[in-house]
């Protein structure tokens, strides 16, 4: 049993890290925005946080498969997920629409590359809130437009060298 674990280990860090080389074509997806960036994973994490603060939102909540997989004794690529929001938009959305406060805070994603580097991920906002805007007031639209340039700011400043 124990080599067997061991070798499902060994495949899901040698998956990982294959992943890593195929990032770009990976998560080229409808409605995401992926970029490479020159920063190792904790820097960016570190950059993005102020590119958060400075663009006026907030760090809601954020989740670490490696930092969990780290406290096992498992290494794998540094991975995390970042919530990103500001009440002002929380009580717009859901005064547009109840339903769409399940998509909130919206999230970026931080996935660390086999050469040390770091990519930035994100669903644009339009892109999440769009199942929402046949029975939602206007405003939903108009609010994740706007949250489209505020995201993509963060991800630039972020991504900034």
């Amino acid at each position: 049993m124990k080599k067997l674990l061991a070798a499902t280990g060994m495949a899901l860090v040698l998956g990982v890290s294959s992943m890593g080389l195929a990032l770009a074509e990976t998560f080229q997806r409808e409605g995401w925005v992926s970029m490479e960036t020159k920063h190792a994973f904790a820097d960016l994490n570190k950059k993005l946080t102020a590119a958060i603060k400075a663009n006026k939102m907030g760090r809601v909540n954020t989740a670490s498969a490696s930092g969990g997989a780290k406290k096992r004794g498992v290494t794998i690529p540094g991975n995390r997920v970042v919530g990103v929001y500001n009440n002002v938009f929380a009580v717009r959305m859901l005064e547009s629409n109840k339903a769409a406060g399940m998509e909130a805070p919206i999230i970026f994603y931080l996935t660390e590359n086999v050469d040390g580097t770091t990519a930035l991920s994100y669903k644009k906002p339009s892109f999440v809130f769009a199942p929402y805007y046949a029975d939602s007031t206007p405003d939903l639209e108009v609010m994740a437009e706007e949250l489209d340039v505020i995201f993509a700011k963060i991800a630039a400043d972020a991504a900034a060298d």
